[in-house]
């Protein structure tokens, strides 16, 4: 029997991975429109795809954190508001591994200078930011 969703983040706050805050509406609009702007400027295919990659990840980040904190949540991990996404949004794996994918590129660039994304990537990120942004705003 699996734990449901509350639960599965409490235990997360429990072993101090998450800590208990109450949502903070203006937080939550800044975070969602930090959020659809980067999307929309990572659209833009006269940038760099290095640019549209950054730009759809930080999109990501903000609207997965806007679903950690609608929730009464935050972390000090960027990584985990992408794993929490199956608490927070009930998303499978496969709509959030993407987005983990995304974040360890990230990391092999900001502390490595390695970045390797292709256009394809880019653009399935892009798409999967879309109904991240989508579900998150839908909570209301």
């Amino acid at each position: 029997m699996t734990l449901p969703e509350s639960a599965q983040l409490a235990n997360l706050a429990r072993i101090n991975k998450l800590k208990l805050e109450a949502p903070d509406a203006r937080e939550l609009a800044g975070l969602l429109r930090s959020s659809r702007v980067r999307l929309q400027d990572a659209r833009q295919v006269s940038l760099a795809l290095e640019s549209r990659f950054d730009l759809a990840y930080n999109a990501a980040h903000a609207a997965a954190l806007a679903a950690l904190r609608a929730h009464g949540y935050r972390s000090e991990n960027r990584y985990l508001v992408f794993q929490c996404l199956e608490h927070t949004l009930q998303f499978k794996p496969e709509q959030w591994l993407i987005l983990n994918q995304a974040h360890n590129k990230r990391n092999l660039a900001e502390y490595e200078g390695d970045l390797d994304v292709t256009l394809g990537f880019v653009e399935e990120l892009i798409e999967h930011v879309a109904v991240l942004l989508d579900a998150v705003t839908a909570l209301g």
